[in-house]
């Protein structure tokens, strides 16, 4: 996977999965950009030495248009931040149904938008024009009662990645997003103390579909939403 010189930008760079992303893309020799909202998150990496920081706001459209003008000649724009709620539907107010939409589907929405802009204006050919990744979950493709609006959210970007795949065919940039199941992190192993660990995806395993979804070796697959759910 030859990113030697190529430019990708990560948002949600400094999160478990974000973090592991970060580090494949940087094995393989490329220039990294991650985004970052609240400074207790630069604490907890441990490549901040090796990448472009980027402070931003990714709800605001004029800051997420600056992030991608500093960045420059973007290659891949992968888009791992995102949030996560659940409760029964009596209990979701139109304002946290509102703010699942904007944290998930409103902050893709404007990373896809720049990145796109920022492919096209670096002139490359329609073979190889750039490569978008998202991520969804499992429960966008397999609805599961009491998360409602994270559900409603995240299948919205699914939708936004078929769509965005078909538009910019023939720019050679291609979309796809994956879409794990339960990963094996920390916080959720404390929060699941009994559930079968071993039948979930691990988060370096999940990253490196992500990683050759937005790599160069990817010269086919476009408007795809891959599963990732491990044995689970």
């Amino acid at each position: 996977m030859p990113f030697t010189n190529r430019h990708c930008l990560v948002t949600g760079g400094t999160g478990a999965l974000g973090s592991e992303v970060v580090r494949d893309l940087l094995g393989h020799g490329a220039e990294v950009h991650v985004t970052w909202r609240e400074a207790r998150e630069l604490d907890r990496i441990d490549f901040k030495d090796h990448v472009t920081l980027h402070e931003v706001d990714l709800g605001d459209e004029a800051s997420v248009a600056a992030v991608y003008a500093k960045a420059g000649p973007i290659y891949a724009s992968i888009h791992v931040a995102g949030g996560f709620a659940m409760g029964p539907i009596q209990d979701v107010t139109q304002s946290d149904f509102e703010s699942m939409m904007r944290l998930n589907a409103g902050t893709c929405f404007l990373c896809c938008r720049e990145a796109v802009k920022a492919m096209r204006a670096a002139g490359r050919s329609a073979e190889d024009g750039g490569r978008i990744v998202n991520v969804i979950a499992r429960p966008a493709m397999e609805p599961t009662g009491g998360m409602l609006a994270y559900s409603t959210s995240k299948a919205a970007v699914a939708s936004l990645t078929q769509c965005l795949a078909k538009e910019v065919l023939d720019d050679g940039i291609l979309v796809n997003a994956v879409a794990p199941s339960i990963m094996d992190t920390p916080a959720n192993r404390a929060a699941m103390p009994d559930a079968d660990f071993d039948a979930w995806p691990k988060v370096e395993e999940v990253a490196r579909t992500m990683v050759w979804l937005a790599s160069p070796a990817n010269a086919l697959t476009t408007g795809t939403l891959v599963p990732v759910y491990g044995r689970a």
